[in-house]
This record gives C-alpha cells, structure tokens and sequence, in this order.
C-alpha cells in the first residue's frame, strides 16, 4: 500500500512500526450535536482505510476518543465549551447531550457501515492521564502557568509549523475569526493544556488539579488517549484538514515533547465536503444529516457511494442533483448484481487475481473510484456468475455499500414498471397542483397510497417510499 503522507507532503509506500500490525488513530466527533454528511465523509474514509488494512493481511487496532469536555467554539482556546452550548441550548445536562449524541453518531455510523473502532474512549475517562502529561511537560519547561491557566510554550520547539500549513501572521489579531487576545499567552500560538475556573466561571464540568479545579485544553484529549491504548509509536493518525492545525500540530508539540521522540509515521488527512455555499459548517443552522437525507428518500449508502466516487484528498461538493444521480446508480449497480445467477462454481484462481488487484488498485492512495470501476470490470469479465459475485462480495468487504444484499424495494414490488407508474402519477399531481386543482391533487396522493406508495413534498420536490 501506498498513502500519501500530509506530514511529508508525498506519497510513501506503508511500513508500519511492527511488521502485520497497524496501530491506528482518528479524531472522533465532539459531542455537543448531530454529525452532518461533511463530518461523516471523513469517517468513511478512515473506515474505507481500515478495512483496506485488514483486507491486505494487517492485525489492525484502531482507537477512537469521544470529546466531552474541553472543546471551546473556537480551535484557537476561545469561546464557549461547545458541550456547554449544546446542554444550554437543550436544557439538558452535558453527560444527557454527551449520551444522546454519541448514541446518534454511532447510529448515523451504522446506516453507513463505518464500523466502530476497537477502543472508543471519552475524554472525561482520562482526567488523570491529562494532568500526569501536563506535569511532565511542565517539570522538561514546555509549558507555564498564568492567570492559573497552563499553557503550552511552542516557542521551545524548534518546529512549531510542521505541516506547513500555517504562519505567525496568520494568527494576528483579526486575520481568521478564530484567533482573539489571551493576554495570558506569552506567544501567539501557545495553546492551553489546562483551563481553570479563572477562564469560565460557569463550566458544568470541573476537576482538581495540581493547579486548582478546572478542565484539559482540547488538544491534549488525542494524544493521551492514543498514548494509553496504543503507546507511545503509532502508525498512522487521521482526520479532516481542518483537524491539520492546529489541532494535529498542538498534538505533535504536546506528544513528542512529553515523549522526547517522534510520535506518528504517517498522517492521514481528509478533504472537505463543501455545499453551494462553501464548506458545510454545524454554525450554519440548517446542515445536513443522514437522518435528513432518508426523510427526503435517499439510501444512506448513496451517500457512502457519493463520497468513494471522489479522491479523499480532493474537495467534494454535494448538491441534491449529485445525490440524484448516484442513488440512480446505486439502483441499477445492485439490481445487476442481483441478476447474477449464481450459477457454476466459484473458481479461487481468479479470485485471488481479483483481489490482488483490488488491493493494488484502491491501495494506490486509497484510490476508492478505481475499486469501484473495478465492480464493473468483474461484472464485464468472461468468468462465471458465481465467480462475479465471489469477487464483488470480496471487493465489498472494504467498500461496503450491502451490494449482495437483497433491494427491499425490490423485494417489496418497487419494479420498473410500478417506478415509472408512480413518477407518472407524481408528475400529474404537480401539474394539478400548478393549476390549482388541489382536490385531483390529493385524490392522486389517495390513489398512490392505497396502492402502498406515500408521498411527502419537500424543498427538493416530491419523494417517495413503500409502506
């Protein structure tokens, strides 16, 4: 396998620490709401990545946190605790939200075959591993307390911008909406390693420390939580580009400082999805989530198939239209998977070529569109029906978009025939709806739904399900 690297900047060919097993981080979601589809595109991604590992011979364990506590509304340690916000805005206690949505994002994770990591872990389960790095950081003078914070001094490093990503004037006063005064900080980019209650009064969530009752910075949560399940080497840590800085970079100056080595090989970095607008944001108001996308009659595993068409490393846009047409072929790809017989033996030769291909293909950068080219190239080949679906069931241990699992709608009597029947008599409700004939309008939503079909008007027009 072949990745590309986002701290060296080019494409390396995979060597983990110990040989057949992979030690593997991704920065979980902040629990304080619902994930949206441009939060769960990184997800799949990292979930596409894993079953690659594993599909290739690797032992993988791969460790997850929950952040619950410590997260501020600005990256930069600024704003309100978003899990604060989340239970004002609720009326509801931080551990309910923290529960309600955790719960939510692992559901949502379901409907798209992410599978759950091997070890999972909130935050506020490793108060003491904070406070134990904090000190440690401290005695070596990485960090210093004042205004009875602690703070992370990033001018003893001799390479704070390790992505390269990022400068000094980019953290002026005013150049990004994130980055407002601490007059704590001696420097612009140190961070807090510990909150107390001198910088919010009112935080729900408070522990003793050595400094006085508070709460860990948010950038500390990763790296002591990877540390304590998988060691002080790792092979690869991923997470969105927005996770690059300064999150991943705090994470590096915290972890190798406290350790005295290099702490990751490799990094994975995910691109945005972005909306008309730009890159979807929950700051926005009205985002999208799975749950959304079913109401308006999609497959969640559309989507998952929306994002593997496209490279990780480049931007995705999403528009309704996009999802339009890749649910259309999601249809067809599995009604002609399951017009495959079955018949005639499997034969293993030919499999094996197929999966080696597969892995060479998909593991050249996680190339997920050429795996899925490959579906057609195996449907296409002169082998057998029993074969194709050995094969494509072998690609979709990796893909995972159910493609041998059976079309309910299918199962259900949604054939061709009834298709066409109900968007004839979808088409001929609009028109009497333009004209004002609101009584034929409905007759027609009365006829669709005695024939087990209802309708529900949306922003993006009228969808459809069998009841």
């Amino acid at each position: 396998m072949r990745l590309y690297n986002s701290l060296t900047k080019r494409i390396e060919e995979f060597k983990p620490n110990v040989e057949g097993k992979v030690s593997m981080y991704t920065c979980g979601p902040t629990v304080y709401h619902f994930a949206h589809i441009g939060n769960l595109r990184t997800y799949i991604m990292e979930d596409v990545l894993e079953k690659l590992f594993r599909y290739s011979g690797y032992d993988v364990k791969r460790v997850m946190n929950i952040t619950d506590v410590g997260h501020l509304s600005s990256d930069a340690d600024t704003g309100e605790d978003k899990m604060l916000a989340g239970a004002k805005r609720e009326h509801k206690t931080i551990m309910e939200i923290a529960k309600f949505y955790t719960d939510a994002f692992f559901a949502d994770c379901a409907k798209l075959n992410i599978k759950t990591p091997d070890v999972v872990e909130p935050a506020t389960n490793c108060i003491t591993e904070f406070i134990h790095m904090i000190e440690v950081l401290l005695e070596k003078g990485y960090a210093y307390k004042a205004g009875e914070n602690i703070y992370f001094d990033t001018s003893k490093l001799k390479e704070y911008y390790v992505f390269g990503a990022q400068n000094e004037e980019e953290l002026m006063i005013g150049a990004r909406d994130d980055v407002s005064e601490d007059t704590n900080k001696r420097n612009r980019n140190d961070f807090v390693l510990w909150f107390t209650k001198s910088k919010f009064e009112d935080q729900a969530l408070k522990w003793d420390s050595p400094w006085g009752v508070g709460y860990p910075g948010w950038h500390i949560e990763c790296s002591c939580i990877s540390m304590k399940h998988l060691g002080e080497y790792m092979d690869i840590h991923c997470g969105g580009i927005d996770n690059m800085f300064p999150h991943h970079t705090n994470e590096i100056a915290q972890s190798e400082s406290y350790m005295g080595h290099k702490w990751v090989n490799y990094w994975f970095h995910v691109h945005h999805l972005n909306d008309e607008t730009g890159k979807m944001s929950k700051s926005k108001g009205d985002f999208l989530t799975v749950s959304l996308l079913e109401s308006k009659g999609y497959d969640p595993l559309a989507y998952r198939l929306f994002c593997l068409q496209s490279h990780y490393r480049k931007p995705l846009t999403f528009s309704y239209d996009a999802l339009d047409q890749m649910q259309a072929t999601y249809k067809k790809l599995k009604k002609r998977i399951a017009a495959l017989s079955g018949d005639g033996a499997v034969d293993e030769a030919v499999l094996k070529e197929w999966h080696d291909k597969f892995v060479s293909e998909v593991g050249s950068d996680l190339n997920t569109s050429m795996g899925i080219t490959l579906i057609y190239d195996a449907l296409k080949a002169d082998v057998s029906d029993a074969t194709k679906r050995a094969v494509i069931g072998d690609f979709d241990r990796v893909l995972s978009l159910d493609l041998l699992k059976a079309d309910e709608s299918t199962e259900s009597g949604a054939d061709d025939e009834l298709v066409a029947f109900i968007e004839s008599k979808i088409a001929e409700r609009k028109e009497a709806k333009a004209a004002k004939d609101f009584a034929r309008a409905d007759a027609i939503r009365d006829e669709l739904l005695s024939k087990g079909v209802a309708i529900k008007d949306t922003r993006e027009g009228t969808v459809w399900e069998l009841v």
